[in-house]
């Protein structure tokens, strides 16, 4: 069996798999949905993406777009075992539960180390960043009023993943403050 897809080549397998597209358009989905909220795909990593998903015979190229001066670009599409593949591997995704790897654990196991003025600095740089990127997943859902559901359930996840946080932040600011 093969090996499973990275996140970042399931990203892109079902953008592909929604409709074909060239390297600039996924890149713009991508920033469109607010996905580098939650994926580590870069501009610069989508071509190598593709060129792993055509090896593994998950997508191919199904035209080449561009006219006049344009530069063609290639657009790809998913094959029907990409299709496969990423149906099984987006339902594997949603049912089990994987283990994340947020800095901000790191961090607070090393947090005795930190004077407390600047862990309250850095804990209110972090509630400010938080503010931050509710406020851009929010424009972004705004700015697509029409998207599917499955792309208004992956804003309101986001959304709750950050209200989330900035509920426990707050309420670790608090007992810190407490502690005084």
């Amino acid at each position: 069996m093969a090996p499973a897809l990275t996140p970042a080549e399931l990203t892109l397998l079902g953008l592909l798999v929604e409709k074909p597209r060239h390297g600039y358009e996924l890149d713009e989905v991508i920033t469109a949905r607010g996905m580098r909220e939650w994926t580590e795909i870069g501009f610069s990593s989508i071509y190598y993406l593709l060129g792993r998903l055509r090896d593994r015979g998950l997508i191919t190229e199904v035209a080449t777009g561009g006219t006049g001066r344009a530069r063609a670009r290639k657009v790809f599409g998913a094959t029907d075992r990409g299709r496969e593949v990423c149906a099984a591997e987006a339902e594997a995704a949603i049912a089990r539960p994987r283990p994340v790897f947020p800095p901000v654990l790191v961090g607070l196991a090393s947090q005795p180390l930190i004077p407390p003025d600047r862990l309250r600095e850095a804990l209110a740089a972090r509630a400010a960043a938080l503010d931050e990127r509710v406020e851009a997943v929010r424009r972004a859902a705004e700015a697509q009023p029409d998207a599917p559901a499955f792309v208004r359930a992956i804003f309101d996840f986001s959304l709750h993943q950050l209200a989330a946080e900035q509920r426990w932040l707050s309420g670790y600011r608090a007992t810190l403050e407490g502690d005084r």
